[in-house]
């Protein structure tokens, strides 16, 4: 029988990952299966680009594994069973359960609530598609006129108000974070983002903690009530639960522990890339989620299922966070190079230099996703039936 690999989402980590183990093993001995909620690959670093009301480009993700032998299956994942290697899916149609041998775990994240009462009913978020194009919608309701409030301070919060103000001038936008705006930045990176801000006309509410959304506002943890017709959720990061619940060993957040390899410390059949994962990085923190991290953790994972399959010496991938790609506008932006222990260097790429700069690194990395095999099915590798894990491990 042969080998069957499920690969769980096809976001940036794991549609690459897909596309590469096609490439790769040999068909005759492995089976690729992706499961994927959404018929077409997501660019989701643009989605708050579709929320201000730009298109984008529709990838089907039944055109780009065209010709791979990928077998794709567009539902939902509902539930994972690890000691059963099991995984429950569910569409149209119905539920159904997919049996694995091996399982890449790249579901990634969304946006976090941290229990904040409301958002759940009255906030907007753009951690996903569908949920990018309910707030285009909302703002297209108001037109040329409402009040938008962003709520937080990292990347997404800052990409997502400074793409709305400029795409919807006539707007009132705001931004509430809990700290100092862009205080993680050296200080000429800075001192760009609040020119950037003030040039939009953003207004930015420091050290304010939102502890409740309503329908048309959203109150501050000190009782300041801010008027919002449109409340975007901006604060942070969340895996969905269904890691914990799957009997996987996971981390307090619900990330999946993994060893270097990208396998689960638990069930070493598992193993996972992007924001799912909870992996120490080179420098000896943890990587955050982002599309850079997908890159790095995907490589690494299939890396290491090929080495595991097929009895190759297991190359290790660079697990790096080099910096921040922050797009603030279409025009505009910063990349923010850290140093070795993820701290902002005085350093920074700044203007349209920088939005090129992202724009680049978006461009390349959507043309690579599209092209999973490069054209060239190598099949170079057959299956080592009854191998364990490999203990060799190589510099790539």
């Amino acid at each position: 029988m042969k080998h069957r690999i499920v690969v769980l989402g096809a976001g940036y980590a794991g549609a690459f990952s897909a596309g590469y183990l096609a490439r790769q093993l040999h068909p005759d001995d492995f089976e690729i299966s992706v499961v994927n909620a959404e018929p077409d690959f997501v660019e989701r670093l643009r989605l708050h680009q579709l929320a201000a009301g730009q298109d984008l480009r529709h990838r089907p993700l039944a055109e780009i594994f065209a010709g791979t032998g990928i077998r794709l299956r567009v539902a939902r994942v509902t539930d994972v069973d690890a000691e059963h290697r099991t995984v429950t899916v569910a569409d149209g149609a119905g539920t159904d359960r997919l049996g694995y041998d091996t399982l890449l775990y790249a579901l990634g994240s969304t946006g976090a609530v941290h229990g904040v009462p409301g958002v759940d009913e009255h906030a907007f978020h753009v951690a996903a598609r569908p949920a990018a194009l309910r707030l285009r919608a909302r703002l297209d309701e108001l037109g040329e006129n409402g009040k938008v409030l962003v709520v937080g301070g990292n990347l997404t919060a800052i990409e997502a108000v400074t793409e709305i103000a400029e795409s919807r001038p006539g707007l009132r936008v705001s931004l509430a974070t809990s700290g100092e705006l862009g205080g993680w930045l050296g200080p000429k990176a800075r001192r760009h983002l609040l020119r950037a801000f003030d040039r939009f006309g953003i207004t930015v509410h420091e050290h304010t903690t939102i502890e409740r959304v309503e329908a048309t506002a959203a109150v501050a943890a000190d009782g300041t009530t801010f008027a919002s017709d449109a409340t975007v959720w901006a604060a942070g990061f969340a895996v969905h639960p269904i890691a914990a619940a799957s009997g996987l060993a996971v981390e307090r957040n619900g990330q999946i522990t993994v060893d270097r390899q990208m396998r689960s410390v638990s069930h070493p059949d598992v193993y996972v890339a992007g924001d799912s994962a909870f992996v120490i990085g080179d420098n000896g923190l943890p990587l955050p989620m982002s599309c850079a991290s997908a890159g790095f953790t995907g490589m690494q994972a299939v890396a290491a299922i090929i080495g595991d399959r097929t009895g190759r010496k297991i190359s290790t991938k660079a697990l790096s966070y080099v910096g921040n790609h922050i797009s603030l506008g279409r025009k505009d932006g910063l990349f923010q190079v850290v140093d070795g222990d993820a701290r902002s260097k005085s350093w920074a790429l700044r203007g349209r230099s920088a939005a090129r700069f992202k724009s680049a690194i978006l461009g390349t990395a959507a043309w690579t996703l599209s092209r999973p095999t490069f054209g060239q099915l190598n099949h170079r590798y057959r299956s080592a039936t009854g191998r364990e894990h490999s203990a060799d491990v190589v510099a790539a």
